[in-house]
């Protein structure tokens, strides 16, 4: 399949981009970084309301996954803690059930994630009685939950049923993670809740998995990212770094690493374009593995290329003073999140 970005999705990401590196995340993190979780500052939120940005995937706007994989790929670069492919996946279903706060989410007045149970650890569970729903259990780990004002529950029912309701943050006991990622907050809700006719709705066969493969997908997006600010960094390193009086990007081992780094790089992008375009697609077995590939062959990539990266810094990527290991904290912990390496793998031969 021949493929490449539109014009359009080139200047996306360019002006992102453009906005990302004046107003960097990671300066902004830096002096708060041993005090408080990550923030998603009210300012990064309505900029990208009025932009547009958050409702990138409803009818209105017109968008597409690849469209918002552009922008995922310029936040994980940034090291952002705005959960931009969150708050787009919400704002779709949000649309496709009709509810009201869509309005909000898009005005950026309110701030709504989606919630579900972890791919490998149901422990959210539904049951429908006559006419309500009952939740219990707890959320995978979610990134801007601390700032959030509503949930997106999405799950489903003991007897199959897939259902979703909306929810104000003060009803739910939330629940900070402490994690190696300090660029972002992630944090879990526990789950108590019982719903009465009219303040949840039934979904279409599928939607839960498709939402699941949203996330995995832009889950994997994120850290190729944070992989490609870590190559650019250690081709600038080895080009500055002397040992034996020149430069240590002269020596064939680092060039070696390098080219590694980017071949992994630019292999892990052509798979993760292979899934946006099947999320955009209508047939869900293609969907499943090109989205169970995609990330599986990314966390792998990713991973490697963020460690191969510590290597060519050597004593320098150790300090805390350096953005190498805030990149790579990043990047492991996306490799674990929306389904593991494994995970994925077995899901893929079982498809």
């Amino acid at each position: 399949m021949d493929f490449a970005l539109s014009d359009e999705q080139v200047a996306l990401a360019e002006a992102e981009r453009a906005w990302l590196v004046k107003n960097s995340p990671l300066m902004e993190r830096r002096p708060l970084i041993d005090d408080a979780p990550a923030r998603v500052s009210p300012a990064r939120l309505r900029r990208l309301a009025e932009s547009g940005l958050i409702g990138l995937l409803t009818t209105e706007m017109g968008g597409t996954h690849v469209d918002l994989l552009v922008l995922a790929e310029e936040h994980g670069r940034a090291g952002s803690p705005v959960p931009v492919a969150e708050l787009a996946a919400a704002a779709r279903l949000l649309e496709q059930i009709g509810h009201q706060a869509l309005d909000e989410t898009t005005d950026g007045a309110s701030l709504v994630v989606p919630a579900l149970s972890s791919p490998e650890n149901s422990a959210l569970h539904a049951t429908v009685e006559g006419t309500s729903l009952r939740v219990q259990g707890t959320t995978a780990p979610i990134t801007g939950l601390i700032d959030a004002h509503r949930l997106l529950l999405v799950t489903s029912t003991l007897d199959g049923a897939e259902v979703a309701a909306v929810v104000d943050i003060a009803a739910v006991s939330t629940r900070v993670l402490e994690t190696l990622d300090v660029t972002r907050s992630w944090a879990v809700a526990e789950i108590d809740l019982t719903f009465e006719a009219g303040e949840w709705t039934l979904l279409s066969s599928g939607t839960v998995g498709f939402v699941r493969d949203q996330l995995a997908t832009f889950r994997a997006v994120d850290a190729l990212g944070a992989a490609e600010a870590l190559l650019a960094l250690t081709v600038e390193y080895a080009g500055q770094r002397t040992q034996f009086g020149q430069p240590i990007g002269s020596f064939q081992s680092v060039k070696h690493h390098c080219a590694n780094m980017a071949l992994s790089i630019e292999a892990s992008r052509a798979a993760l374009w292979a899934a946006a375009v099947a999320l955009d697609g209508d047939d869900p077995g293609v969907r499943a593995r090109a989205v169970a590939a995609a990330a599986a062959f990314t966390g792998e990539g990713t991973s490697s290329a963020a460690q191969t990266a510590l290597q060519v810094h050597g004593g320098i990527g150790f300090t805390w003073e350096h953005d190498l290991h805030l990149l790579i904290r990043r990047i492991k912990v996306d490799e674990l999140l929306d389904g593991s390496v494994s995970y994925h793998r077995r899901r893929l031969v079982n498809v």
